[in-house]
C-alpha cells in the first residue's frame, strides 16, 4: 500500500505535466496560426470595422444600394491600377507614371472616337496599344538599361503628361458615344427577371460565394496534404460563411439599385485572372522571388530582366484599361485626368499588405486596401468633410500601414 501510493502520485504528476505540455503546445499552435498572417487577416477586420464606422456616422446612407453602386463606379479605375501596382511593388519597384498614362490613353481614345469619328472599340483598342507601348518603354529602361524604376517612371510621369497636353491641345474633348459610356456606366439587369430586384445579380453573387468556398476548401486540402498548419474546420466554415454573407449583402444591395455594373464584371475578371497569375504560374513565382531575394533569384536561373520588362508592360496595359474606364466614366478626356491616381494605387497596395521591400503582397489584399480608401473617401464626402482633412486622413492611414509592415519585420527578426 505504502509503495503503491508514491508510484500513483508520480504517474499522476507525469500525466498532469504531459497534459499541461500538450495544452501549452496546442495553445502555441493556435496562437501561431492566428498570428502567422496577421497583416493579411487584420486588413479584412479593419475593412469591416471601417465600413461599420461610416455606416454609423452616416446613418446607414453609406450602405444604401445607390451609394454602394456609386462606390463601385467611382473607384473601379483605382482598383484596376492597384492590381498592376501590387505586382510592381512585389517585385521591389514602384511606378509613378500611371496617372499620366491614364490621361494619355484616355486622350488617344477621345481623339480617335470623338474627333475622328472612329468606332468606340477602335478607340479602346488604340488606348490599349498605347498602354502596352508605354509599358515596354518603361520596361526597357528599367530591365535592360538598369535605371531604377523610381527615376524611369518619374520621368514618364512628366513625359506622358506633356504628351497628353499635346494630344488634346490643352482642351477637353467630350462627349463619347453611348456605347463607349457603357464600359463604366452600363448595367446588366433584367436578364432572368426578379420582382423589385435583379435576380441575375444575386445569381452572380451566389456563384462567386460558391467559387470562393470551393477554392478555399481545395487550398485547405492541399495544405493538409503537405502537412502545413490549417485553421480548424469550424473556423474555416465560419470564415466562408462570413465572406459569403458580406458578398450576398453586397449583391442584394446592387440588385435593388440598377443591377450588376459592367465595370464590376471587368474588375472581377481581372482580379481572378491576376490572382491565378500571381499564385499559380511560373511568372508569378518569379515575381515574388525577385522581390524577396534578387541574388537568390538570379542564382536560381530566373530571367530577371525579362520578368521586370513584362511587369512594366503589364502595368502599362492595366493603366490603359483604367484610362478607358475613367474616360468612359467622365464621358470625355481632360488634360488633368488621372492626377494623383498613382498615389491612390500605391496606397491601396501598401494598405492591402504589400511590403515596402518587396516580395510580399496579394491581388486580393490590394483590392481590400483600395476598397478601404474608397469607403473612407466616400464616407467623408457624405459627411461633408473638407478635402484637406480627407487628404490628411488618407496620408495618416498609409503611414500607419507602412509602419505596421516595418514593425512586423523587426519583430520577426527579433524572434529569430
Amino acid at each position: 500500500m505504502t509503495s503503491t501510493a508514491p508510484r500513483q502520485t508520480e504517474q499522476t504528476e507525469e500525466s498532469t505535466a504531459t497534459a499541461s505540455a500538450a495544452l501549452h503546445t496546442g495553445t502555441s499552435d493556435i496562437r501561431a496560426l492566428l498570428t502567422r498572417n496577421l497583416r493579411q487577416s487584420g486588413i479584412y477586420v479593419a475593412f469591416v470595422a471601417i465600413v461599420a464606422l461610416f455606416a454609423l456616422l452616416t446613418g446607414g446612407v453609406s450602405l444604401s444600394p445607390v451609394n454602394i453602386t456609386n462606390i463601385v463606379l467611382q473607384y473601379s479605375y483605382i482598383l484596376v491600377l492597384a492590381i498592376g501596382m501590387v505586382i510592381v511593388i512585389i517585385a521591389g519597384h514602384i511606378d509613378l507614371s500611371v496617372g499620366s498614362v491614364v490621361a494619355l490613353t484616355g486622350a488617344i481614345s477621345a481623339v480617335l472616337v470623338i474627333q475622328q469619328g472612329l468606332p468606340w472599340w477602335a478607340g479602346a483598342l488604340a488606348a490599349l496599344g498605347v498602354g502596352l507601348v508605354v509599358g515596354a518603354w518603361h520596361g526597357f529602361w528599367v530591365a535592360y538599361v538598369g535605371i531604377p524604376a523610381f527615376i524611369v517612371t518619374l520621368a514618364g510621369m512628366l513625359l506622358f503628361r506633356g504628351l497628353t497636353l499635346r494630344v488634346l491641345d490643352n482642351i477637353s474633348l467630350s462627349p463619347f458615344p453611348a456605347e463607349y459610356q457603357q464600359v463604366a456606366s452600363g448595367f446588366l439587369n433584367g436578364l432572368i427577371g426578379g420582382q423589385g430586384y435583379d435576380a441575375f445579380t444575386l445569381l452572380i453573387g451566389a456563384i462567386a460565394v460558391a467559387g470562393y468556398a470551393v477554392s478555399g476548401f481545395r487550398t485547405r486540402l492541399a495544405r493538409i496534404t503537405y502537412q502545413q498548419p490549417v485553421e480548424s474546420f469550424p473556423l474555416f466554415v465560419a470564415r466562408v460563411a462570413l465572406v459569403g454573407a458580406v458578398v450576398m449583402y453586397f449583391a442584394w444591395q446592387l440588385a435593388h439599385a440598377r443591377g450588376l455594373p459592367v465595370v464590376l464584371i471587368i474588375l472581377a475578371v481581372l482580379v481572378m485572372a491576376y490572382g491565378v497569375v500571381t499564385r499559380r504560374t511560373v511568372f508569378g513565382r518569379q515575381v515574388y522571388a525577385i522581390g524577396g531575394n534578387l541574388s537568390a533569384a538570379m542564382l536560381s536561373g530566373v530571367k530577371v530582366r525579362s520578368v521586370n520588362f513584362w511587369i512594366f508592360v503589364n502595368m502599362g496595359f492595366l493603366s490603359a484599361v483604367a484610362g478607358i474606364i475613367y474616360s468612359s466614366r467622365s464621358n470625355g478626356a481632360q488634360p488633368a485626368a488621372g492626377n494623383m491616381f498613382e498615389l491612390d494605387a500605391i496606397a491601396a497596395a501598401f494598405i492591402g499588405g504589400a511590403a515596402v521591400t518587396g516580395g510580399v503582397g496579394t491581388v486580393v489584399g490590394a483590392m481590400v486596401g483600395g476598397l478601404i480608401m474608397a469607403v473612407m473617401s466616400n464616407g467623408m464626402q457624405l459627411m461633408g468633410v473638407d478635402q484637406s482633412i480627407q487628404s490628411v486622413v488618407k496620408g495618416f492611414v498609409l503611414l500607419l500601414a507602412v509602419a505596421f509592415d516595418i514593425y512586423n519585420k523587426r519583430r520577426a527578426g527579433a524572434a529569430r
